[in-house]
């Protein structure tokens, strides 16, 4: 699965390759992992994610990244080790490419997600269940990008993230109001979106 956007600022420095996770044992299980405190040491990829990255890796068609940087989730973890490990990189772990929190939603069933989303469109700054904000998750993300622009320049980078911030950040640099996060096409697992240098 791959996506590519026509750049989004003129002013691009680097390349981007926004990944999403391969499929996880919590995509499997149907329940919410959102917390550091479930999703750094559990619910790493599924067995199916596995065969998505082998699959992924061996008829790798996007530009080879010069650096991996993920979550420290451990579905991120394990996803960006695997195309770290193709491209004989280290891959480095920033927190702010963590899930968005779903707060008193943890550990409960994906079906909680959907109201969510209406409570987005609604109100981006709505804490409803103690979710984390629109405009918290677009302001770290979009963070991660602008600090790599402003310390190196030329780079292919790999950002290995989760669905809902992901789709968030591509809001964000599109200038669309974070509303209509959900409008964005579907980030399916283990599926990539480049952006910046073409």
């Amino acid at each position: 699965m791959s996506n590519t956007l026509q750049p989004l600022s003129d002013h691009w420095r680097n390349r981007y390759l926004l990944m999403r996770h391969g499929h996880s044992q919590a995509n499997q299980q149907g329940v919410i992992v959102s917390s550091p405190e479930r999703g750094i040491e559990n619910f790493g990829l599924s067995e199916y994610g596995e065969q998505q990255l082998a699959q992924l890796v061996a008829d790798w068609h996007w530009p080879a990244p010069t650096r991996v940087v993920h979550s420290d989730f451990l579905r991120t973890t394990q996803t960006a080790a695997r195309v770290a490990a193709k491209f004989g990189l280290a891959p480095c772990v920033d927190k702010r490419l963590r899930e968005r929190n779903f707060g008193d939603l943890e550990g409960q069933g994906d079906e909680h997600y959907p109201s969510v989303w209406a409570l987005d469109a609604e109100d981006t700054e709505h804490r409803h269940h103690q979710v984390e904000a629109l405009s918290a998750v677009a302001q770290r993300m979009q963070a991660v990008i602008a600090d790599w622009e402003q310390q190196v320049s030329g780079e292919t980078i790999l950002l290995v993230s989760h669905g809902d911030p992901l789709q968030i950040l591509l809001t964000a640099l599109a200038n669309k109001p974070l509303s209509q996060h959900r409008e964005q096409q579907a980030l399916l697992p283990a599926s990539i979106t480049q952006l910046g240098l073409m």
